[in-house]
């Protein structure tokens, strides 16, 4: 039996992957932004019912634990940012149990960074900034474009996903071809709509800034009212050629809300006959003492994707999960 044992990318990619470390750490120091470092592992993990964590078994103190691998250092970097940390970034391995494609892998890299009291558009002109560096050698100068959820719906589907009723957007499902079943999901449809005919488009003449999401999607960002009054997510992701890079949170700092919706988010798993997540208290206790604050996770690999143009993330990885 003969075993493929090398890696799935080139020499080139290797070295690529060196050179973007180097320049995110550049780009950081020179901002004065502090690089930390933070457990993989925790005894809480992410609430969200579309996440799923990988468990693993470990004893401590004497006594064996189920504790999660991360799929984000969110939780832990809010915590240093309570204890006055100032602006931090890190960058390091999270996973997602069982996402395996194109454009995933169930461990990845990502760079995640926190920047007090600066609003959404302060973060937006900063990922700008750390585009026209990482991103020169291949599209130049980078002029991002700023899009609502809403119009990029609207302007590809002429719907409103804010006011739209379950009925509207099966009947959308219908008419575009996607005859999938979600049942009684509204938000289900929203995503589905999304995934396969917004946001492939996304990105092509130039980085776009998607904005204002649907407020179910608020996750742990606060929610307002956009132009029209309407109540959306303080939020953006950052699309390049239909690929999703970044993603961005007017953080919320409410304990009692997030607790609320990390309990919201149990009872939905209970009904899914989903696993029930530990909520991690340290992260609400902390949150009082957090000031006003954005931040953003990038996903490094598909960063990578783009400077090299490449449509496959195994060709920027090493080793995907199915050879390491």
């Amino acid at each position: 039996m003969s075993i493929h044992y090398q890696p799935t990318c080139d020499l080139a990619a290797i070295q690529a992957r060196a050179r973007l470390y180097a320049q995110l750490r550049t780009f950081f120091a020179e901002r004065e932004v502090l690089e930390v470092e933070t457990p993989i592992l925790s005894q809480a993990g992410v609430t969200d019912v579309h996440l799923a964590s990988i468990q693993a078994q470990r004893h401590v103190l004497g006594q064996k634990q189920t504790h999660y691998l991360q799929t984000s250092p969110e939780f832990a970097m809010k915590r240093l940012l309570a204890s006055g940390s100032g602006p931090i970034y890190q960058i390091c391995k999270v996973f997602r149990d069982d996402e395996h494609g194109r454009k995933h892998n169930s461990e990845f890299t990502m760079l995640e960074w926190y920047r007090p009291d600066f609003s959404l558009k302060n973060l937006m002109f900063e990922v700008t900034d750390l585009l026209n560096v990482t991103l020169k050698a291949r599209f130049g100068e980078i002029r991002p474009t700023i899009l609502s959820y809403k119009h990029a719906f609207m302007d590809r589907l002429e719907l409103n996903p804010l006011q739209a009723s379950l009925k509207d957007l099966k009947d959308c499902c219908r008419r575009v071809g996607l005859s999938l079943d979600l049942g009684d999901d509204r938000l289900a449809y929203i995503d589905l709509l999304f995934s396969h005919m917004v946001e492939p488009s996304l990105g092509f003449d130039t980085p776009v800034f998607l904005t204002d999401f649907p407020p179910e999607m608020a996750s742990l960002a606060k929610t307002k009212l956009d132009e029209d009054g309407e109540l959306v997510a303080a939020r953006f992701e950052l699309y390049i050629e239909g690929l999703e890079l970044a993603n961005a949170y007017d953080e919320l700092i409410d304990a009692d809300v997030l607790r609320s919706r990390f309990e919201a988010d149990n009872a939905e798993r209970a009904e899914q006959g989903l696993h029930i997540m530990p909520i991690d208290e340290y992260l609400l206790a902390a949150l009082p003492h957090m000031s006003e604050c954005s931040g953003i996770a990038l996903g490094i690999d598909r960063l990578l994707m783009v400077a090299t143009n490449q449509m496959k993330l195994e060709k920027v990885i090493t080793f995907p999960a199915d050879i390491s």
